[in-house]
């Protein structure tokens, strides 16, 4: 299994960015589905985006389209997530999860393995 380690997170304004990492150990990165999902105080896991294999697809929730790009370099076993237009309401712990056969990968009980997660706080 892939071992996911999340950075990035952090405090910001609304309307400001941040761009979360996720690094893999292992030379099997590409062999997964990379997903983010978030988590908010007393809510359950919430898919946010997906990305293929390749990189070649990417899949947003509706909440995120167009503010939020996932992206991922295969050779340095790291996964993205570029958040821009931040609102309050994206506050939450945010991890990634790594799949290796489902795409999209959107539920979050589904995975085969996910890091620990970095808090994003966005400020009104």
């Amino acid at each position: 299994q892939v071992q996911l380690v999340e950075s990035g997170g952090g405090l910001v304004q609304a309307g400001g960015s941040l761009r979360l990492s996720c690094t893999a150990s292992g030379r099997t990165f590409s062999k997964y589905v990379i997903s983010w999902f978030r988590q908010a105080p007393g809510k359950e896991p919430e898919f946010v985006a997906s990305i293929s294999w390749t990189g070649s697809s990417t899949y947003y929730a509706d909440s995120v389209k167009g503010r939020f790009t996932i992206s991922r370099e295969n050779a340095k076993n790291t996964g993205y997530l570029q958040m821009n237009t931040l609102k309050p309401e994206d506050t939450a712990v945010y991890y990634c999860a790594a799949s290796r056969s489902k795409w999209p990968a959107t539920v979050a009980a589904s995975v085969d393995s996910r890091g620990q997660g970095t808090q994003v706080t966005v400020s009104s």
